[in-house]
């Protein structure tokens, strides 16, 4: 089983930044892609950002130029730099990553982490 530990959210003004920090840890094979995705209520949690572990990253349009995806392999973190932060991405925040061993892959979630813009 693997576990990933989530942090890093918070309230902060419209325009300001915040980094989220995900480590994964357990009975870990092998890390292949993390993301982060995000909730609020009553909606479906969306996909934010994903990063392969070569480095590869997609965002959803509406965060590209603003929040950067990155992640340390050797350490199994991922973090989410969110920058020009805007009312609208008030949400909980999800780590997510995947784990493969020789029989099949599995996808892992945090606990999430709320973060709150102020306008």
């Amino acid at each position: 089983q693997v576990q990933l530990a989530d942090s890093g959210g918070g309230l902060v003004q419209s325009g300001g930044s915040l980094t989220l920090s995900c480590v994964a840890s357990g009975r870990i094979t092998f890390i292949e892609d993390m993301a982060w995705h995000r909730q609020t209520p009553g909606k479906q949690r969306e996909l934010v950002a994903k990063i392969t572990r070569g480095g590869d990253a997609v965002y959803d349009d509406s965060v590209k130029g603003r929040f950067t995806i990155s992640r340390d392999n050797a350490r199994n973190t991922v973090w989410l730099q969110m920058n020009g932060l805007e009312p609208a991405d008030t949400a909980v925040y999800y780590c997510f990553a995947t784990d493969s061993t020789r029989f099949d892959t599995r996808g892992y979630w945090g606990q999430g982490t709320q973060v709150t813009v102020s306008s």
